[in-house]
Parts: structure tokens; C-alpha cells; sequence
């Protein structure tokens, strides 16, 4: 590898955290509340709410155009804590705590969320 060429763990790392793990959060958390009942089904609307305004807050200002207003500002401002992993890691909360409480179903969906947030932070350690 030149001076010139990205570290490939970096570049999966980013795309991984700015473009996919949210997105996929949400549709896991989507799926989530829809079949769970009580304690998990509320946890799985939490992150799905999370999941969304976190989507928004680091693909609104490039996706629409948006720089300025303070609602924005606050949004981006958001995504750029514990350097960008803040949000990620604050809609996961919810949908990991979700597995553990009482009406969840489709196991499958926590084997899928815990195998991207180990992707997740193993890039994470990796980019050090």
C-alpha cells in the first residue's frame, strides 16, 4: 500500500457506518415490532425511531442539501459524537435490549443485528 491508497479496513468501515448500518437497523427494528409483543415490541419501536432520525441526521444534509437551520446543525452535530459511532450505537441499544425482553420472536433477526454490530466494531477496533 502507497501514501496514495486508503486503508481498505478504513473504506468498509465508513461505508459500513455511514451508509449501511443504520438502514439495516431500521428494518430489522421494523420487523422487530411487528411481531413481538409487549416489552419487546416497545424496545423495537424505540430503535426503529432511532434508527430513522439517526438515517437522517447523516444522510439528510448530503442526500437534500441541507447545511443550515439549527435543526440540521443539531443533526449533524449529533452524527459527528464519539466520532460518528454515537448514533449507531444508540439505535442498536434499544434492538439488542429487545432480545432479552419478554414477546420477542424471529430469533433470527438478533443473529443478524449481532453479527453486524460485531462488524461494526470490529472495523472500528480495526481503523485504530
Amino acid at each position: 500500500m502507497d501514501a496514495f491508497q486508503p486503508n481498505p479496513w478504513l473504506v468498509n468501515f465508513i461505508l459500513l457506518k455511514e451508509f449501511f448500518y443504520l438502514p439495516v437497523v431500521a428494518i430489522l427494528a421494523l420487523l422487530r415490532s411487528g411481531v413481538a409483543q409487549g416489552p419487546s415490541r416497545q424496545a423495537g419501536m424505540l430503535a426503529l425511531v432511532l434508527a430513522v432520525l439517526g438515517s437522517a441526521a447523516q444522510l439528510g444534509p448530503a442526500v437534500f442539501g441541507f447545511g443550515g437551520g439549527a435543526v440540521m446543525q443539531a443533526g449533524i452535530r449529533a452524527g459527528d459524537l464519539a466520532n460518528g459511532m454515537a448514533l449507531p450505537l444508540a439505535a442498536s441499544l434499544p434492538l439488542a435490549l429487545s432480545a432479552v425482553l419478554r414477546g420477542v420472536r424471529w430469533r433470527w433477526i438478533d443473529l443478524v443485528h449481532l453479527t453486524l454490530l460485531a462488524a461494526l466494531l470490529g472495523l472500528w477496533t480495526l481503523t485504530w
